[in-house]
């Protein structure tokens, strides 16, 4: 049994690995998309919009830890997130598929979705990879080990496209093992749906944390925006949302459906970060390996 997890870790990375060389080498793929590529372009277009429309005008054009978040960007979506984390996530899956196969699961699907016609598998994804989303960054805040990993994204203290991907890189299982299970396993929705989804949601994403002063009219109530996700950010918490507030990724009717929505006002110049966050710290590494030690007493 352990020898067909160590093939299967190294299959994944001897794979992923010739496929991250082949994204590098050939930019312009025919027939599908560049996803670092595609990272770079729409965050030299958000961080073009910055310079020209900000929305806190006296916020640098290199903010705070704008090298480093930038880092974090290429870290979390390349570097950690296909190789090592597409290695690990496919031992996981295989687990997974092990430890339910005594109650007769023998891989593939429970529903079928192949029938639907492609726009609507994409939307439908779209709209559960969504909710699985809220649903687990609700959870990251709720549960003290969980939040401990999360923090390193609320250590932002000034808002920036870049700040999208700044997060501990152990967040990534969290996310996406839970969506390829309920979204690949469950539903049977292809990868390559799957692709073209968190395209789109790293575009949002960027948007939902760039400095513009954007909310989007009456879309608002369906789409995440920037002066809705600045609230989440909120170093101080309202007694009504003492465990955070505005927990959608790219969709904001979530928390406007469950009660968890929270737009008092313009929060263009609130305090960002977390209680105590002076003493968090600054460096990479330094937040890789804070979540790991203890509570001081």
């Amino acid at each position: 049994m352990l020898s067909e997890y160590i093939d299967t870790f190294f299959g994944a990375y001897e794979s992923v690995a010739k496929y991250l060389w082949k994204t590098i080498t050939h930019p312009l793929p025919s027939g599908s998309i560049n996803g670092l590529y595609f990272l770079i372009l729409i965050s030299i277009l958000i961080w073009v919009l910055e310079i020209v429309i900000p929305w806190r005008k006296k916020q640098a054009v290199f903010r705070k830890d704008f090298w480093q978040d930038t880092f974090y960007m290429f870290f979390n979506f390349y570097l950690f997130g296909l190789i090592i984390y597409a290695a690990l996530s496919s031992v996981s899956v295989q687990i997974f598929t092990d430890l339910l196969s005594p109650f007769g699961y023998e891989g593939g699907h429970l529903f079928d979705f192949s029938e639907v016609p492609w726009g609507w598998q994409l939307f439908i994804f779209f709209v559960i990879a969504d909710f699985v989303q809220w649903v687990v960054h609700n959870t990251l805040h709720r549960i003290p080990i969980l939040w401990k990993f999360h923090k390193v994204h609320h250590s932002v203290k000034e808002m920036g496209f870049a700040a999208h991907l700044r997060y501990h890189f152990l967040e990534t299982f969290a996310y996406q093992i839970v969506k390829y299970i309920s979204l690949v396993m469950i539903f049977g929705f292809s990868l390559e749906n799957a692709f073209i989804v968190y395209s789109l949601t790293v575009l949002i994403g960027h948007l939902n944390h760039a400095n513009l002063n954007w909310s989007y009219g009456p879309l608002k109530y369906i789409l995440n925006n920037p002066k809705m996700h600045i609230w989440h950010h909120a170093k101080e918490l309202p007694e009504s949302h003492k465990k955070g507030m505005n927990f959608g990724i790219s969709l904001s009717c979530w928390d406007y459906i469950f009660g968890t929505a929270y737009v008092p006002n313009d929060g263009r110049d609130i305090e960002l970060g977390f209680p105590n966050d002076e003493h968090y710290p600054e460096t990479f590494i330094g937040q890789v390996i804070e979540p790991f030690k203890s509570e001081k007493q």
